[in-house]
């Protein structure tokens, strides 16, 4: 039997069973507990606490890193898909990112660039989805 490192199992396993960029890091967010440290049961039981712990703040800066690189236009399709998945619409579930966003922020400074920037990610995210209904479909 060939074990998994704690980063593996976080990706291949924990992280494989959540859909979308956004729900990931809404998941990984979750995770965190009010000192900043990372508790997953599972993962501390297979792996420790300390490498749980490393293997999820490290995934967490991954994701994070890709929500920021994304385009928005794929941002607005992972919203709906992991909105979908979640069974909160699709508007509500920004708007919950954007009341939880320090937690978002795996390690950053909230006045840091990289928190900056996904601030403004999921304030246009929250513009689109509020202006959804109001745009024209073209029919061609």
């Amino acid at each position: 039997m060939t074990l998994k490192s704690a980063l593996q199992d976080a990706k291949e396993t924990t992280l494989a069973a959540v859909s979308g960029l956004l729900g990931k890091l809404t998941y990984l967010a979750s995770l965190r507990r009010s000192e900043g440290r990372y508790k997953h049961w599972g993962m501390e039981l297979v792996h420790g606490p300390e490498s749980a712990e490393r293997a999820l703040k490290a995934v967490h800066a991954e994701i994070a890193a890709g929500v920021l690189r994304a385009p928005l236009q794929s941002l607005v399709e992972d919203l709906d898909e992991s909105s979908r998945s979640s069974g909160v619409a699709a508007r509500p579930y920004v708007e919950q990112m954007r009341a939880g966003f320090l937690e978002l922020i795996p390690g950053e400074r909230p006045e840091s660039p990289a928190a900056s920037h996904l601030n403004s990610v999921l304030l246009a995210l929250s513009y689109l989805e509020k202006n959804r209904g109001r745009a024209t479909r073209s029919i061609s």
